[in-house]
């Protein structure tokens, strides 16, 4: 049955080293055919082929073995550039030692070794390297045409740049991708050594949620039995018994959501649902919260509408914006909502003060706010959650944004936030050509 192959880094640098060794080996190959036939140079050719078809069956054979479900380690992958400079070695002894023009192909595997083994193995390579080319200084077989100093001199010159071609091509092309490789999976690790922290840091915020909520029952409790009492013992005084009802009404507001929180921990579930029933919802709830604010809303009602994948915690995160957009501008927020292709795209448009560019740069990574008095939960959890939808969320300082989205300065300032989530299904471009353009 067909194995993939490795998709470990060894494993795919294994696969570049493989295809380098059969274009390498197929140039010696060629090279030994025309000098003995073509150019009529004195080599000794059966012993340079069997060494050439001995490299060709550990080709085959390392291909074979990438197709094994064991992981390629950097020992195997040491031993491999060691079989490679011993079979190059066996090839000069026996066409010229040192004087072959080839000699300098030494430098590949040195090369090879030096973008991706570690300090030691690459020493043990650039050791053998030496080792093998001071023998050949001095022990070889003589090819005469390779040592005269007549038309000798032009063959090894030829020679020489046909090295020099073949290197300069393998170097560029496959040392590049192996490094790239190594730096891809430096990049990975260093992304999952951050995701690893923040789900740390919102696994410590929850635990402390689930707590707090826990402790929070019983004053809330307190509070609306106290409330009843107050309410039964003053029923003439009017004012009062407005107040007492606004404060029962904001303490069964409390109590809601610790119960709706527990909820939430126990299931939670992921809805199909379209981009303006959702958003749609998540307003009305804001406009309960917040009467006061002045705000426009620009959702285009065009059917069929995409639908995104939604959850409460998602629906909190977009709350958690649009409450930080009141705060900094509570006479005039702008909501706009577009779907493009593979992506919908929430803009919210305050005219407040404008986000610090530092703040900005660091969402996501730490807990900061956009309040003097703000802890940054609000925007690492909103951060996080959009994030866990693949989506993405950013934060412009709406003087330098109008610059980076290619429009005229805007002297209102503000900040711009902006929350891209993918869609379920890619629409047709017919589907998105005639909505409004992004405000």
């Amino acid at each position: 049955m067909y194995q993939p192959l490795p998709l470990s880094t060894p494993g795919r640098n294994l696969i570049r080293l493989t295809l380098i060794r059969g274009i390498a080996w197929t140039g010696f190959l060629m090279a030994v055919i025309i000098g003995t036939e073509v150019l009529k140079i004195h080599l000794l050719a059966v012993p340079l082929i069997l060494v050439i078809i001995v490299m060709a069956g550990l080709n085959m054979l390392t291909w074979w073995r990438l197709g094994l479900p064991y992981r390629v380690t950097d020992s195997e992958y040491l031993f491999h550039l060691l079989a490679d400079i011993i079979g190059l070695s066996l090839f000069f002894y026996y066409s010229g030692g040192a004087n072959n023009p080839f000699i300098s192909y030494f430098l590949v595997p040195l090369t090879i070794s030096a973008a991706t083994l570690p300090w030691i193995f690459t020493w043990i390579i650039a050791a053998a390297i030496l080792s093998s080319y001071t023998f050949l200084m001095q022990f070889y077989i003589v090819v005469p045409e390779l040592t005269h100093v007549g038309a000798g001199i032009n063959l090894h010159l030829l020679g020489m740049w046909l090295n020099f071609l073949l290197s300069t091509g393998l170097i560029t092309t496959f040392v590049f991708k192996m490094a790239h490789t190594l730096r891809h999976r430096e990049k990975m690790l260093g992304d999952v050594r951050e995701k690893v922290l923040r789900d740390e840091q919102i696994l410590a915020v929850a635990t402390q949620a689930a707590g707090t909520a826990h402790e929070l029952g019983t004053p809330l409790s307190t509070l609306a039995v106290m409330l009843k009492d107050l309410s039964r013992e003053y029923p003439d005084d009017l004012m009062l018994q407005d107040d007492l009802a606004l404060m029962r009404q904001q303490v069964d507001r409390c109590k809601a959501k610790l119960q709706l929180l527990t909820q939430q921990a126990e299931i939670d579930k992921i809805t199909c649902i379209p981009i303006c029933h959702f958003i749609t919802p998540i307003i009305d709830d804001w406009k309960v919260l917040r009467p006061s604010i002045k705000f426009s809303l620009d959702c285009p009602a065009i059917e069929p509408m995409p639908l995104i994948e939604s959850d409460k915690t998602l629906e909190q995160a977009l709350l958690n914006l649009l409450n930080n957009a009141a705060d900094a501008s509570p006479d005039k927020v702008d909501i706009t909502v577009r779907w493009h292709g593979a992506e919908c795209i929430l803009r919210i448009r305050d005219y407040g003060p404008g986000i610090d560019p530092d703040v900005a740069s660091q969402l996501g990574e730490t807990f900061v706010s956009t309040k003097e008095e703000g802890m940054g939960i609000g925007l690492f959890l909103t951060h996080a959650t959009i994030n866990r939808f693949k989506g993405t969320v950013r934060l412009y300082n709406m003087k330098s944004a109008d610059t980076a989205l290619g429009q005229a300065s805007n002297k209102e300032g503000g900040t711009l936030t902006e929350v891209t989530l993918p869609l379920l299904k890619h629409l047709p471009e017919h589907l998105t050509e005639h909505l409004p353009p992004l405000k």
